[in-house]
């Protein structure tokens, strides 16, 4: 392991710096003592050498050493044929083992099929194909460091196999000149697909020291036993007099067809062949590639503007909803006109993880605004809602939220606390109060299904609580863990609306009601739907505060939400 010539700089400066003070304080000792001499004569002066070549292989080389270990045997073995230049240049560059550990995490996680489980499939199946590559391809040295084993481990089984495990009589194929010859062994593996690669993909491996190793042949004529030797294993042009044997050695594209000057097939062409190794050589492609990978980056992307909001409603003691909403005003979208039609659309990548960035759940979606194109200009004041409900358990999480325009190419990254509350079965709890612009009842065969459907209910949040004097404000919330009534099996208490004007902390509006009247009101749910017409309040910002008072338990709590009215 090489380090960077930065490191090496730092440390030789480090080291000549150290030597010279040594130096100066040895200088000025001798100085001190012998004063009297220093007038007639001059004092000798040491001067640090520089380190030598020798030297310095010896201090990086007991730098390798510190380095060595699991981490070494990770990189060079475990992961060598499915690691990106870029992630191995960064793993390189990392200095302690808990940056490596998150690293290694990480690294798994980037290509775990289904995050949302415990189980990493590509992890288990990466490390089965491991052992069978040492099982069946090991000649001589282990299986995994051969051509088969490397290619079986980046790609998997192959869909067809074509095996010459004794080589002998081989017919060719007309496209390789035709004719009978005697072979090495040697294998195709066809693949119909490989990702990164191309279709019908034929990898030929070839053992031409008949030991059991084979290796990565491009030259289709490499297996032919008889190529060196005169006047055997012709091809049929070399049998009609089309061709001569020693035309096969004069060929200027790496092969040694016997095909005279006939042309080649696209698939055998010298540069496609080339490609295709390239390719192959290549880590595989990683399954999450576009917005998963800005997800994981350090760096925040700003170039689409979003507000996002997110609202919690308890579905058992257990589990919590997340509701997440996204919104997008339609003049920071991209519109592109077709058939006259003006048409936006922005991709959402989203990720739910722990705080050590345990992948917990996942979404993605697309969000299409389509407007008559004539109608476009007065559209430009409107936005676009994007909703989506996760359930989770109580606790903390990271929400990292990748939006696209397909557009106009500009991305947010967006990254936020998820703090999904703890309900305990004796205390009095509330939901998130949520301020809608739409509240409405959905059909019983929506009930629970679509998005912004809470319940029975269709709640859309107005995401940056901004609204004006001439519309009506949705009021959504709920209670739980009321006492309950041993008689009415009913619970009994008050809720106490009030809106307060943040200006001068006066109440602008007041109302109580009790609980028993509120529809399907019961001990484990009370829901609370209001509609508030905003025309008798002045423009200003606002708190809505609505206080339960629960009688049977004595307990009281009290919710609130803040709005800002416009003229």
């Amino acid at each position: 392991m090489k380090f960077p010539p930065a490191f090496q700089s730092r440390f030789l400066v480090g080291v000549s710096t150290a030597v010279l003070l040594a130096s100066a304080v040895a200088a000025q000792d001798k100085s001190s003592q012998s004063s009297s001499s220093s007038s007639s004569g001059s004092t000798d002066q040491t001067v640090a050498k520089p380190l030598t070549k020798k030297e310095i292989a010896k201090k990086q080389k007991q730098l390798e050493k510190e380095l060595a270990g699991p981490w070494k045997k990770w990189l060079n073995e475990d992961v060598v044929y499915i690691i990106t230049d870029e992630e191995k240049q960064a793993f390189k560059r990392l200095k302690t083992d808990e940056e490596r550990q998150q690293f290694v995490e990480q690294f798994w996680l980037r290509r775990d099929p289904t995050p949302d489980t415990e189980e990493n499939e590509y992890k288990e199946e990466h490390y089965r194909r491991i052992a069978y590559a040492n099982d069946h391809y090991a000649s001589g040295i282990p299986g995994w460091k051969t051509d088969r084993g490397m290619i079986y481990i980046k790609y998997g089984a192959p869909d067809e196999i074509d095996s010459h495990p004794s080589g002998g009589s081989y017919q060719r194929p007309i496209e390789e000149g035709g004719g009978q010859t005697s072979t090495y062994p040697f294998e195709d593996w066809r693949y119909r697909y490989i990702d990164g690669v191309g279709t019908n993909v034929i990898i030929e491996f070839v053992d031409t020291t008949m030991s059991g190793e084979y290796h990565i042949s491009l030259d289709p004529e490499e297996k032919d036993a008889l190529l060196y030797v005169p006047g055997a294993g012709l091809t049929m042009a070399e049998q009609m007099g089309m061709a001569d044997k020693t035309q096969r050695f004069q060929r200027t594209d790496g092969t040694h067809l016997g095909t005279g000057n006939q042309p080649l097939p696209e698939s055998m062409n010298e540069f496609t062949r080339l490609e295709q190794y390239a390719n192959l050589m290549k880590a595989p492609s990683i399954k999450f590639k576009d917005l998963d990978s800005i997800v994981n980056s350090n760096i925040r992307y700003n170039t689409l503007p979003i507000q996002v909001r997110i609202d919690y409603i308890r579905v058992t003691d257990a589990t919590v909803y997340a509701n997440i909403a996204v919104q997008f005003k339609n003049d920071d979208l991209n519109f592109l006109s077709k058939d006259k039609v003006a048409k936006a659309t922005v991709n959402i990548y989203g990720r739910i993880t722990t705080l050590t960035r345990r992948s917990v759940n996942w979404f993605e979606d697309t969000v299409t605004a389509e407007i008559p194109a004539e109608m476009l200009q007065q559209a430009m004041n409107g936005s676009q809602i994007y909703s989506k409900r996760i359930p989770l358990a109580p606790g903390t999480y990271r929400l990292n939220i990748v939006a696209k325009d397909t557009v106009g190419n500009t991305v947010n990254n967006y990254e936020c606390a998820l703090n999904v509350p703890h309900y305990d079965e004796d205390q009095l709890g509330s939901s998130s109060v949520i301020l809608a612009d739409q509240l409405e009842r959905v059909p019983t065969n929506s009930i629970g299904t679509g998005q912004f459907v809470i319940r029975s209910a269709k709640v859309r949040p107005r995401v940056n609580d901004v609204f004006k004097q001439d519309e009506t404000m949705g009021i959504y919330t709920e209670f739980y863990n009321l006492g309950m009534d041993q008689k009415t099996k009913k619970p009994e208490g008050t809720i106490a609306y009030e809106v307060v004007n943040a200006s001068d902390n006066k109440t602008v509006l007041s109302q109580t009601e009790d609980i028993s009247k509120i529809p399907n009101s019961s001990a484990f749910l009370v829901t609370v739907e209001k509609k508030l017409p905003l025309k008798s309040l002045a423009p200003g910002k606002y708190t809505l505060k609505l206080t339960i008072t629960d009688k049977l338990k004595n307990q009281t709590l009290s919710p609130s939400a803040q709005f800002t009215v416009t003229s």
